[in-house]
């Protein structure tokens, strides 16, 4: 049986940040759809598998999602089709699972997006 992993999520008009906390992660793969669907799967450290699906709010361009590795987490950032804000991270009204969680640290309100001085994972994606 599968498990989750902690994801913590951000986002700004025009995009949405995933950091999935799996450290030394193998065999990772992550897939995103127009429509707005976002999978990922993984192989932890001891060779246990991890994998959680989304359906977010909005659509996506999936060339525009990328995936960068780190020591003990994953980057992910997601291109919106249409730029504006969400008023959540997933399609689904109900309560999020939860191994998802705000991402308080790099959160940014709507209002303050342009006074937000603090770039996303800017050196990851150079």
């Amino acid at each position: 049986m599968s498990r989750q992993p902690e994801v913590l999520w951000a986002q700004r008009s025009d995009r949405v940040y995933l950091t999935i906390s799996l450290p030394d992660a193998k065999d990772v793969s992550v897939k995103c759809e127009q429509q707005g669907s976002f999978s990922f799967s993984a192989v932890g450290v001891q060779g246990e598998p991890f994998s959680f699906s989304l359906q977010l709010y909005g659509a996506i361009v999936a060339e525009g999602c990328k995936t960068k590795m780190g020591l003990r987490n994953i980057f992910c950032t997601i291109q919106k089709e249409q730029k504006g804000w969400w008023k959540r991270l997933l399609k689904t009204e109900e309560k999020p699972a939860p191994y998802l969680k705000v991402d308080w640290n790099k959160w940014c309100d709507e209002d303050e997006e342009s006074s937000c001085k603090f770039t996303i994972y800017s050196s990851l994606w150079r």
